[in-house]
């Protein structure tokens, strides 16, 4: 069976969990199907260990110039990526892109990816706490705010434990859904994520803390799931008006107050559907549906499938 390589290059103050959280499953992978069908590297520019954001090492480390042919190449970032990003990194990245090398990146390591303009045009993402200030940075990448994402050679995930879910995803590519079935049970995992999901990102992060009216907002829409608050109710209930309310969801979330409570109720409607036994028909009604049809037509539209698929769906 051949070989994957993968090769992980660490930046100073990396994301420790992040990167193991990239290479256990590769490892478990290769105890599963009895051989070695990953191989991994772990690089930094000069060649010597570079220190996590904790104070640990990772090693055997080898110089990026020395590194072998190898799948993708993973950029491991974590606090301080910035500094981290210097031109004798990003001409290396640049040099890798024209070999035609897979990049990815892990927690913030796609700022390098965007600093080099090897993320124009690709969807990508990164943690949560990144994306406002590189969506302004880099108009061209197109961030989104999923768990991880998959576009062409470019991978990305956002971070903690995102790369699990990453890696499990590209096992399945690779080897099929059993292998990666059988990784993600080793690992105890209830279920893993796909592309789809999205990361669970603080409202204050999106609008910034000053906007206390619009986290209330956010807040009452969140207590009503079952019994959804028309905008009006909402309105009063916070002192702001309804086209105050609808002027801050377009500007800060690019959506109308009415979409975004929809899509609220649905994805926990989903939550429910993955992680208890309710009957579709109670999922209906607790997250304020009044009819499985009218759920199920929602519920489609958003996610690409009805309610009756989501638990038949195993990665």
């Amino acid at each position: 069976m051949e070989k994957t390589r993968y090769a992980f290059l660490t930046l100073p103050n990396y994301s420790l969990i992040a990167v193991t959280n990239a290479l256990e499953p590769l490892r478990m992978a290769n105890r599963i199907v009895g051989q070695p069908v990953y191989e991994w590297s772990l690089v930094s520019l000069d060649g010597r260990p570079v220190a996590a954001s904790s104070g640990l090492e990772l090693g055997p480390t080898i110089a990026l110039e020395k590194l072998g042919k190898v799948e993708i190449l993973f950029i491991c970032g974590g606090i301080n990526v910035r500094e981290a990003v210097t031109p004798a990194l990003l001409a290396a990245l640049r040099r890798l892109a024209e070999r035609r090398v897979g990049l990815g990146a892990l927690c913030t390591g796609g700022y390098a990816l965007a600093r080099a303009g090897l993320l124009d045009n690709f969807r990508a993402t990164i943690h949560w706490e990144n994306l406002p200030a590189l969506r302004e940075e880099f108009p061209r990448v197109q961030l989104n705010d999923q768990v991880f994402s998959v576009d062409r050679d470019r991978y990305t995930a956002s971070g903690g434990t995102a790369p699990l879910d990453l890696m499990l995803n590209l096992i399945r590519l690779k080897h099929g859904r059993r292998i990666s079935q059988q990784v993600s049970e080793q690992f105890v995992l209830e279920r893993v994520r796909s592309a789809e999901d999205r990361q669970v990102v603080p409202l204050r992060a999106l609008v910034g803390s000053s906007h206390r009216g619009m986290i209330e907002v956010a807040q009452l829409m969140e207590e009503n799931i079952e019994k959804p608050l028309s905008l009006e109710r909402i309105a009063h209930a916070t002192g702001l008006s309804r086209r105050q309310i609808e002027r801050l969801f377009r500007r800060h979330l690019d959506c109308v107050p009415k979409r975004y409570y929809l899509e609220m109720r649905l994805r926990r409607a989903r939550e429910l559907l993955l992680q208890t036994a309710m009957p579709i028909m109670d999922v209906t009604t607790s997250c304020g549906f009044k009819s499985p049809p009218h759920f199920s037509r929602c519920y489609r539209a958003l996610f690409g499938y009805p309610p009756s698929a989501e638990r038949r769906i195993k990665l």
